[in-house]
């Protein structure tokens, strides 16, 4: 902590950003990049630049409440140790479990992992990071003996070839993105390679997209391996050092056929020529290598090429898993997966006996628990007889996402540790335990390259909110285990989660911050980020050491599979999932913030222009999207960012956003049969359009109880909330229905003007606005909001909302950080900046976090195409 505020970490992806937070002595706080972190150095995306505005109290989860009645902390701790014993009792350890979360703290993690395997006697425990990472330690165990990520984030600087593989890093992880812009300015040699069947964002820096089919990662890197192998592209010594299993792997790469990645052969021969060519090469992949079927084998296929070419273990090569979570890493490092213990260990019989030593459990589980879907199958099968959630939302962020709710709603026991009050999850569980948030929370957390750094509060804990750790404490008292659970606090647990990873350790486990365990209290709270497994010039495996018995890394025969649950007939697209630019998992953070909204303000499902030309859809058009598990209803964005064939939406709506938008309600819940990683890229689908008989815009101070309408969203805007509704009744129908849902959380005297605009004017300021028009009205939020911030309104500005709204047409938001609309960019390119430099010096678009920079570049160039017509 220094005057200027304390330094704690931002809550969002696993790129672990440092941030500087200053209270403002009103509930709020200030946020800037933290500059002497070494994860972001300075820089902060849109999501963690708006930070300060997601503080409010409003929505939060306060007091404890069992069946929707408020309790004390006594009542509902009873109530949650007595339901846990007597389901224990009746049914046996199994039938208990916990869905815990990379939202939380380490700290939390132990204690919930300590719990529930030391004390409870199952493996029951599985993290919403099963859907983000799981294929990448499953890979990582196969290859490395242990679930090591060896490399660190300037390799990527340091590289002469970034390949990203299913990451769209530009939106999803902005500052590492950055990151390698910058590099790649600087060294224009930098070759970046993107492997995405999307043109994403982060191709704007990519020297060779390669738009593979969907689900052929596999195929690409066995091409890659068999063709480094013809070359001589090897590093033998290494090979015959430290590795085992080449020949089976080569065997089953020289017979895969290159035609199924659906890739031009001289893109091919590109990247395998500048695979071949860089000694310093990094692979950097994410969720479109994880989140599949075959996601294990998609991560050894890629650790294969390095393990081949000896590309590992020194700076600037290597492959690199980039986590979705800020604390995914964390929850490796406690076991928080049912197939593991804590500090990296595995359910082998020595692991099973020195764990429960060290804790002094009297019920250890002696097998792995059940993995996040079928650990919900089992709850929804009546199995599970209690489960307990904490910091998460699988109602909507688990695939089949409605079998999830319905589980939930029939669960003899079902609790909620949450600091939101609400979300899907909240309203479908029974128990309801208020938890601090993150800018109340105290510990620490590990990003995606190793790091640890504090998570420090800088707000004081609101209402009758406790930090996960000390729910999970009590509850262990109350269950006869108070001695195991005694902290004082979360240095108490940092320390024994420190001693646990160097207890009867000497080296033969790759996770070990033993010196950690005897920081004292005041070393602990001023502890500076350090990333364990060596210092900066130091990585895991450069001279082999690997964690199998015999020192060696494996190579793995991967064979090239399709997907599970293929197109069909009826269903003949693929659904791809993933995330948008400023939002974040299930909004219930960013969806408060004004300038987070502007962006995607609504769930679309993008299309290639032929596949909705086919089915008569426009761009603005409404879409139902089903699968044989759900359906969604979307907004149409027609966009050859996407193959022929396929289609993506976000994953970020909700019910308390847009009912009908949760996609995940839709989503394949097939999963890797090693990972248990739900299969969220591939989903057959079709899409058909709904015959949406008005369109409308609505401007509210006070939520809306809306009425029963095929599609709505909600979003935020300054002091108001916004809706874009559409539906099948009769135009006169939707007037009075509408008009009435607005009229009744809004009083006041009930204008209408032309142009079926209507508006709520109560002593000239402006409560409510309903625009309703037959077809798809874009830009009627942009045109309607300026009155909604404004104290009175002049009679000439009443007269030109009710005539329609302002001439000024902002034409959606490009840049969160500003406030910079597509229209102001458009102005300033018109007016003569033809650089990125030059729109920044004009309009501050780009100039901060630098995610809408790909976007600014396709307005340039946009306007130069239509300047050369």
């Amino acid at each position: 902590m220094t005057a200027a505020g304390v330094h704690t970490t931002c809550p969002y992806c696993g790129v672990g950003c440092g941030i500087v937070a200053t209270p403002d002595g009103r509930g709020g706080a200030g946020i800037a990049a933290d500059h002497d972190h070494p994860a972001n150095q300075g820089r902060l995306c849109s999501k963690g630049a708006a930070l300060g505005e997601t503080l409010s109290l409003e929505d939060r989860l306060l007091h404890p409440e069992i069946d929707g009645r408020r309790v004390s902390w006594d009542v509902a701790l009873d109530t949650v140790a007595d339901g846990f014993r007597r389901t224990i009792a009746e049914h046996g350890p199994d039938a208990v479990a916990f869905y815990v979360s990379g939202q939380l703290l380490t700290e939390d993690y132990y204690a919930a992992n300590k719990l529930i395997k030391g004390f409870l006697g199952t493996a029951n425990i599985d993290t919403n990071s099963r859907l983000c990472m799981a294929s990448s330690v499953a890979g990582h165990k196969r290859a490395f003996g242990s679930d090591t990520v060896p490399g660190r984030y300037e390799d990527f600087e340091l590289a002469d070839l970034v390949v990203l593989v299913g990451s769209n890093l530009a939106w999803c992880h902005p500052v590492l993105f950055q990151r390698i812009e910058a590099a790649k300015r600087a060294r224009p040699s930098m070759k970046v390679v993107v492997v995405d069947p999307r043109r994403t964002e982060t191709c704007d820096i990519a020297d060779l997209h390669l738009a593979l089919k969907p689900g052929s990662d596999v195929a690409l890197f066995n091409v890659l391996l068999a063709g480094l192998s013809a070359r001589g592209a090897t590093d033998g010594r290494f090979v015959a050092q430290h590795t085992s299993g080449l020949a089976e792997a080569l065997a089953v790469a020289q017979a895969t056929d290159a035609a199924a990645c659906g890739l031009a052969a001289s893109d091919l021969a590109t990247f395998l020529d500048w695979f071949a060519r860089s000694e310093k090469a990094v692979t950097l992949y994410s969720q479109g290598v994880n989140q599949s079927s075959a996601g294990v084998d998609k991560v050894n296929a890629i650790i294969n090429c390095h393990l081949l070419t000896g590309r590992i273990g020194r700076a600037g090569m290597g492959p690199f898993s980039i986590t979705g979570q800020p604390n995914a890493m964390g929850g490796r490092e406690v076991g928080a997966l049912s197939n593991t213990l804590a500090a990296h260990m595995d359910f082998g019989p020595a692991e099973i006996d020195r764990v429960a030593r060290f804790w002094g459990a009297p019920r250890m589980a002696t097998r792995p628990g059940l993995k996040a879907v079928e650990l919900f199958d089992a709850v929804r099968a009546g199995r599970i007889k209690a489960v307990w959630i904490m910091a998460t939302n699988p109602v909507d962020s688990l695939p089949d996402a409605d079998a999830v709710r319905a589980a939930l709603r029939a669960c003899d026991l079902s609790i909620v540790s949450e600091a939101i009050r609400a979300t899907d999850t909240v309203d479908a569980c029974r128990i309801r335990l208020p938890a601090l948030a993150w800018a109340e929370k105290d510990g620490t957390v590990t990003n995606s390259e190793r790091g640890i750094s504090r998570q420090r509060p800088f707000l004081p804990p609101p209402g009758e909110a406790k930090q996960d750790w000390w729910i999970l404490s009590e509850v262990a008292k109350r269950l006869g285990y108070g001695q195991a659970f005694a902290w004082r606090g979360v240095a108490d647990i940092f320390r024994e989660h420190a001693a646990l990873s160097a207890f009867e350790n000497a080296g033969t486990r790759d996770f070990d911050i033993g010196d950690c365990a005897a920081l004292d209290d005041a070393a602990y709270d001023s502890l500076r980020p350090f990333t364990w497994g060596g210092a900066s010039d130091k990585r895991f495996f450069g001279d082999g050491g690997f964690f199998h018995a015999d020192r060696r890394a494996r190579f793995i025969a991967t064979t090239a599979r399709a997907p599970v649950n293929a197109p069909q007939a009826a269903r003949p697209m693929i659904l791809n999932t993933g995330r948008v630019r400023d939002q974040w998992h299930t909004m219930t953070r960013t969806g408060k913030s004004v300038r987070l909204a502007g962006h995607r303000p609504e769930p679309t499902v993008e299309l290639h222009p032929g596949d909705a030309s086919a089915r008569g859809l426009a761009d603005g058009d409404i879409a139902e999207m089903s699968s044989a598990w759900g359906r969604s209803v979307m907004r149409v964005h027609a966009s050859d960012s996407v193959r022929p064939g396929e289609a993506f939406a976000p994953m970020h709506w909700t019910a308390q956003v847009s009912r009908a938008g949760r996609i995940n309600a839709a989503v394949n819940p097939a999963v890797d049969p090693i990972s248990g990683q739900p299969e969220l890229k591939h989903t057959p689908v079709e899409i058909r359009r709904l015959d949406m008989r008005w369109h409308g815009t609505i401007l509210a101070r006070r939520a809306l109880m809306l009425p029963e309408i095929s599609y709505w969203a909600r979003m935020q805007g300054a002091g108001y909330h916004a809706y874009s509704v559409a539906g099948e009744q009769s135009f006169a129908v939707a007037q009075r229905m509408l008009a009435a849902a607005v009229r009744t959380t809004n009083p006041g005297p009930w204008l209408v003007g032309e142009k079926n605009v209507a508006a709520v004017i109560s002593d000239g300021r402006v409560e409510a606005i309903l625009s309703l028009t037959e077809t798809h009205d874009a830009g009627a939020r942009d045109r309607f909001a300026p009155f909604m911030a404004l104290d009175r309104l002049s009679d000439a500005q009443r007269d030109q909302l009710l005539h329609g709204g302002t001439d000024m047409h902002r034409g959606g938001e490009i840049c969160a950080c500003f406030g910079v609309s597509c229209g102001a960019v458009e102005a300033a390119i018109a007016d003569g900046a033809t650089s990125l430099a030059a729109i920044g010096a004009q309009t501050q678009a780009g100039t901060s976090c630098g995610s809408c920079r790909p976007e600014l570049r396709a307005l340039l160039r946009k306007a130069r195409l239509a300047k050369a017509a």
